[in-house]
């Protein structure tokens, strides 16, 4: 189970790069965009921000290339656009201290699809994702992708045993926080973390049960554009697809 790859450069993903970082640009500055800024404006959620096609062409440029024609996918969602800035992350309100302190030290290490359910924030499977595709927009490396090789294995067993017996039409039913908590920990003890940096043209594809995160902004010098990066995260028709 391999957990990630980086592809390497590619001019008709680069040509898309360059038309999707003109459509960021003009996210960002939208007001109707302004409630995707979190940690005191250092990060740029970006949320469906993208207004790609279901084709994934964006401005007529179409969403092509290597990575894309291996994933033979016939529609695409809205695209995340994740932009970070100089002193990501600052402390969010209502942020407890360890909550900060696990961003800033575990880079805010997640598999996607676990949403925090309810006022305990229970992790349930929610959007049991195909894969996480990232395209760099801009050659800005600070606040990279950060990736725990080996880490996909370890929560596959850890939710395969979870899950055993479970219809998967009710795996969102099933509570995984103290087994999801657990194979994390077994990922920061046993896994090399590995900072997965690209450039515009380039292209990040993670196995849907890495564990990763996003790195704090090292640099100190200013960078008004941020780093940034879209993300597709198309979910799967059928539950049970989810674990390999």
């Amino acid at each position: 189970m391999r957990d990630w790859q980086r592809y390497a450069f590619d001019p008709a993903l680069a040509r898309w790069a360059g038309a999707a970082n003109e459509a960021a640009t003009k996210a960002l500055a939208d007001p109707a965009q302004a409630h995707q800024y979190r940690y005191g404006r250092t990060w740029f959620v970006g949320v469906d921000a993208l207004p790609n096609a279901p084709d994934g062409s964006l401005n007529g440029v179409p969403l092509h290339g290597e990575v894309i024609d291996g994933l033979t996918r016939n529609r695409w969602h809205e695209a995340q656009l994740s932009v970070t800035f100089p002193g990501y992350p600052q402390r969010m309100d209502g942020e407890s201290d360890s909550q900060h302190r696990f961003r800033v030290t575990r880079d805010a290490a997640h598999v996607d699809g676990l949403l925090p359910m309810g006022p305990t924030r229970r992790r349930h499977l929610i959007e049991p994702h195909a894969f996480i595709l990232g395209l760099p927009l801009n050659a800005v490396s600070e606040s990279p992708l950060v990736v725990w090789e080996g880490s996909a294995a370890i929560m596959n067993a850890a939710f395969t045993e979870a899950l055993e017996g479970v219809p998967s039409a009710r795996w969102s039913e099933v509570d995984l926080t103290e087994i999801y908590q657990a194979a994390r920990k077994s990922c920061f003890e046993n896994c090399p973390r590995v900072e997965a940096r690209a450039k515009p043209g380039e292209a990040l594809l993670l196995h849907r049960l890495t564990l990763h995160g996003v790195a704090p902004w090292a640099a100190s010098e200013p960078c008004t554009e941020g780093r940034r990066i879209a993300y597709f995260r198309p979910q799967l028709e059928n539950p049970a697809d989810w674990l390999p």
